[in-house]
């Protein structure tokens, strides 16, 4: 990888690795504790994320399971989950809280999947974004002489070489998440 094409392929790994965050918090009926990294919790008037405040743990397969090491914030943490749209009500014995993660339906599977690909389709666009920025200061540079024309058309060459391996690992990806969704 040249220098002309290095921060393309670094604004395109960026893209892959939000995407993969934003399926990591997708729930999908199994208990996942990246659902709470959207979370803020009040902390003496600091918003806080959970994993900060608590020990997260898979308790078992769909059951979360959060240990606060100040006893004083269950209260706090459980409203914060409350106040939130992963909508799961947390249960409580005052010193653990359990998120119970329900069966996803067929229909709320459905729902999901059509999210993913969504998802996915505006990683593709972001890619290709940055491709068109790319091309357009690639064409800037030969117009300013600091390019050959040959040089270029080897770049841009390389760019799409780029570009199409990233299409298909969000493709990969997306597909990935969609059988996992479809299988729980």
């Amino acid at each position: 990888m040249d220098e002309y094409l290095a921060p393309a392929q670094e604004k395109m790994e960026k893209t892959i690795a939000a995407l993969k965050k934003e399926y990591g918090a997708i729930r999908a009926g199994r208990a996942n504790p990246a659902v709470l990294d959207k979370i803020r919790v009040d902390y003496y008037g600091t918003p806080t994320p959970i994993n900060q405040m608590a020990a997260v743990a898979v308790a078992e397969a769909r059951i979360l399971a959060i240990q606060p090491w100040d006893a004083g914030t269950v209260r706090a943490i459980e409203k914060a989950i409350q106040a939130s749209d992963i909508g799961i009500n947390p249960q409580s014995d005052g010193r653990v809280i359990r998120l119970m993660f329900p069966q996803l339906t067929e229909e709320s599977r459905k729902a999901i999947a059509k999210d993913i690909r969504h998802m996915a389709e505006e990683a593709k666009v972001s890619v290709r974004g940055t491709r068109r920025d790319t091309i357009e200061r690639l064409k800037k540079m030969q117009k300013a002489a600091a390019l050959t024309e040959d040089d270029l058309k080897d770049e841009e060459k390389e760019l799409q070489e780029l570009t199409d391996k990233f299409v298909k690992e969000i493709d990969q990806v997306a597909a990935a998440k969609d059988k996992e969704i479809m299988e729980i």
